[in-house]
């Protein structure tokens, strides 16, 4: 891996070389929420979603397809930082998501800063129609986090909480608000918090202005096809400027980190 923007200081930072999990957690290192510090918020939201060189978001339906060695690794990174990891329901069926494992490498660090052993997941559900069965419920090392509106059906809010998940409710109706969603988990200390997708939930994430940064890895691969982009929803009236802050590559793949300008 080596960075390419900001240009390196050192030529050490230039070459090609693979990082270590401590370099790579610096490099993708949360600003500081404290008021005064670097973000001034009190919780920052970053998405991570790869796409191949065409702007597919996944391949037959996953994105594993697109994924590669370093690709995994800063997955693997960015998850060990977070507190929390939304992902939205249809992502949690298509890609069988499990829950956050925990990591001896960065057990000292999860410490030191006051997280838990693991980042929780929090699925983000209209319908609560989820396999409540599932490792993500049954076999989790902190809770799972179900959000949901005030009008879930009730069976629903039962069976996720017979489950031992946390129904949080964020949102009137039957939909989920991102900006109440994220005030919710930050009240129950998740500040550090990273989505994984899918496409429909970043792209309101994006047009609710709750999404604070978005890490893309561009994949060198072409996929074709009508798979959707990283963001699949609804055109915002104006672009949204973002700011370039970081740059890798590795084996061909690209790794941007964009903040909101």
């Amino acid at each position: 891996m080596r960075r390419l923007y900001p240009p390196p200081a050192t030529a050490d930072s230039a070459e090609d070389r693979e990082w270590t999990l401590a370099e790579l957690a610096e490099a993708y290192a949360y600003p500081d929420p404290r008021p005064g510090g670097a973000a001034d918020r009190t919780a920052w939201l970053r998405a991570n979603m790869v796409a191949s060189a065409d702007g597919a978001a996944h391949h037959g339906g996953r994105s594993q397809p697109l994924s590669g060695a370093a690709d995994m690794r800063v997955f693997g990174v960015l998850r060990a930082l977070a507190d929390v990891i939304v992902v939205g329901a249809e992502t949690v069926r298509r890609e069988e998501y499990r829950p956050a494992k925990r990591r001896a490498d960065f057990a000292a660090r999860r410490a030191r800063d006051g997280q838990a052993p693991v980042a929780a997941i929090a699925v983000v559900s209209a319908s609560l129609r989820l396999d409540f069965g599932a490792p993500l419920f049954t076999s989790p090392l902190v809770p799972t986090l179900v959000l949901t509106g005030g009008d879930a059906p009730g069976a629903g809010v039962a069976a996720a909480r017979a489950a031992g998940a946390e129904v949080v409710v964020a949102g009137e109706g039957s939909a989920v608000d991102p900006l109440r969603a994220k005030r919710e988990l930050a009240a129950r200390g998740y500040t550090r918090m990273l989505t994984e997708g899918g496409p429909r939930l970043l792209a309101q994430f994006a047009a609710a202005g709750a999404l604070d940064e978005l890490c893309l890895t561009t994949s060198p691969r072409l996929a074709a096809g009508t798979a959707e982009r990283v963001m699949h929803g609804p055109g915002l009236p104006v672009p949204q400027e973002l700011a370039l802050t970081s740059l890798l590559e590795d084996a061909g793949f690209l790794f941007a980190r964009y903040q909101r300008a």
